[in-house]
């Protein structure tokens, strides 16, 4: 079993930054993959970005490349999602995810956390 909490998500301008950070505990934290997906009112759940264990493994939607940065401390067990030039589109429930393999998939990951709500004003 792992549990994820995710934190640091709230209110910023368009242009801003933020980092959310997601606390996973239980399981071997680094053999796994971790993604971020995100859910805006409406629309079905979307990726983001993912991390391999070994950290210079990672994907990202082409919607975020070169504005979003994900990182992880195996040692801390917490993956970041660094959010730069933050926009109105960005604004939505973002999640931490956990699973076997690096994908982009929401179905190869089998562990979520509860989300962090990101709204970007314009």
């Amino acid at each position: 079993q792992v549990q994820l909490v995710e934190s640091g998500g709230g209110l910023v301008q368009a242009g801003g930054s933020l980092r959310l950070s997601c606390a996973a505990s239980g399981r071997t934290f680094s053999s796994v993959a971790m993604g971020w997906f995100r859910q805006a009112p409406g629309k079905e759940r979307e990726f983001v970005a993912a991390s391999w264990w070994i950290g210079d493994i990672t994907y990202y939607a082409d919607s975020v490349k070169g504005r979003f940065t994900i990182s992880r401390d195996n040692a801390k067990k917490t993956v970041y999602l660094e959010m730069n030039s933050l926009k109105p589109e960005d604004t939505a429930v973002y999640y931490c995810a956990a699973g076997p393999r690096l994908s982009m998939r929401t179905s190869e990951y089998g562990y979520w956390g509860q989300g962090t709500q990101v709204t970007v004003s314009s």
